[in-house]
């Protein structure tokens, strides 16, 4: 039997129950959102079960969305079982004040390089890491840059021109 998004649904809320909340399928790719506590114990059943078999990490990255209290942070994961041509996408979400999420390096070699680039740019903090340290920008950066703390513009310049942007 072909392995479908229903199946992967069942399989992972007889394992985990109601702890995995917000399904849906954008597009068709099953996506749910997991505690952050939790991230490496279903990541591990996912790569593991026989009839699953999400072996591929095809992307991890992070989100800031700064209007979230408590789940400013968010670790997104999208796995592919290859065999079955299945894609999921996994979310969990950790407050700014504390970003620690377990890594998964030891199930997805991938996942090395892909968690260093979100702690450079995010500041999320992949505990138990191999070498969790900047990997894009200088090691002397004290910031995060794609945390939305910035405004986007430099509202007191004056060389530019409102028009060319498409503001006049």
């Amino acid at each position: 039997m072909a392995l479908t998004n229903e199946i992967v649904k069942n399989r992972l809320t007889e394992k985990f129950g109601e702890q995995l909340t917000g399904w849906e399928e954008p597009y068709g790719m099953l996506t749910c959102t997991m505690p952050a506590g939790l991230n490496k114990q279903v990541l591990q059943f996912l790569h593991d079960d026989e009839q699953l078999r999400f072996r591929f990490l095809t992307d991890l990255t992070g989100v800031h969305f700064p209007d979230r209290k408590g789940e400013e942070l968010s670790v997104v994961y999208h796995l592919h079982n290859m065999m079955d041509g299945i894609r999921l996408r996994l979310k969990t979400y950790v407050p700014v004040e504390k970003p620690d999420v377990f890594t998964v390096t030891e199930l997805y070699s991938a996942a090395n390089w892909m968690e260093r680039e979100t702690y450079d740019f995010f500041g999320i903090n992949f505990v138990g890491h191999p070498d969790l340290r900047r990997i894009l920008n200088v090691d002397e950066m004290e910031h995060f840059p794609m945390r939305k703390e910035f405004p986007l513009e430099d509202p007191t310049r004056t060389d530019k021109d409102d028009e060319m942007f498409g503001r006049g």
